[in-house]
């Protein structure tokens, strides 16, 4: 199998980043055009994220498959999209499951909230207008599929070459994966780029990129609970 050398492997990442966000934006652009302004108030509106990620992933998902057709390599491959073993799903879930456990314990010890701003403002807005079904899919299974694709599906295999270069690699693109999540603080960042580290480390146990997503998929069903649980339950 061809797979693409550690530059072009980045150059075509950023590439697709960026058409997906193009895309996303121009649409929001002319969804939004003479309101401008009102977006801008509410960043986090919970109907311009949904519509934010159900465009921006499937435009990096399609170039990242076209880079790997012009590679001439076999996308299921490249992408490592096999069924996991069970044992690895298992591990894969309790470990998640403690290592939830253990960052909101030390955000609490801390003083910080659990749910963040963004949460809440996004779920507050998608559901006074109605998109919460959408809102919920866009960020459980839309927004992990995208991330997946490209941080533990392309990177990994264009820059994961050798067992010398697997932890590297990993801990590179955790970091990169980090970075991508702006909307929070840097206790939010730092949480993110601990979990990039697991999804890395199982990417490389398992071999598997749909155990990967699962788990992103289950981490971010996590954090919707919790937010529905402070809104609908804390008092």
């Amino acid at each position: 199998m061809k797979v693409w050398g550690y530059w072009t492997t980045l150059g075509w990442s950023i590439v697709s980043f960026l058409l997906g966000q193009f895309v996303a934006f121009g649409v929001l652009l002319w969804l939004h055009r003479g309101d401008w302004d009102s977006v801008l108030q509410t960043p986090f509106d919970g109907v311009v994220v949904t519509i934010f990620i159900a465009l921006s992933n499937p435009v990096t998902i399609g170039v990242l498959a076209i880079a790997v057709r012009i590679a001439r390599s076999n996308l299921s491959d490249y992408f490592a999209l096999k069924w996991p073993m069970a044992r690895d799903l298992m591990f894969g879930i309790a470990f998640l499951v403690v290592l939830i456990a253990a960052g909101d314990a030390l955000l609490y010890l801390s003083g910080r909230e659990l749910v963040t701003a963004f949460q809440l403002q996004s779920y507050t807005t998608a559901a006074a207008a109605g998109w919460l079904p959408a809102m919920f899919a866009a960020a459980i299974l839309i927004a992990p599929a995208g991330e997946e694709a490209m941080f533990r599906g392309f990177l990994f295999r264009g820059w994961a070459r050798s067992p010398r270069s697997v932890w590297p690699a990993i801990i590179v693109i955790s970091i990169l994966w980090a970075m991508l999540h702006i909307q929070y603080d840097w206790a939010g960042v730092l949480q993110i780029f601990i979990v990039g580290l697991f999804l890395g480390w199982m990417r490389w146990r398992s071999g598997s990129l749909v155990l990967v997503f699962l788990l992103h998929a289950l981490f971010n069903l996590e954090g919707t609970l919790e937010t529905l649980a402070l809104i609908h339950f804390a008092k």
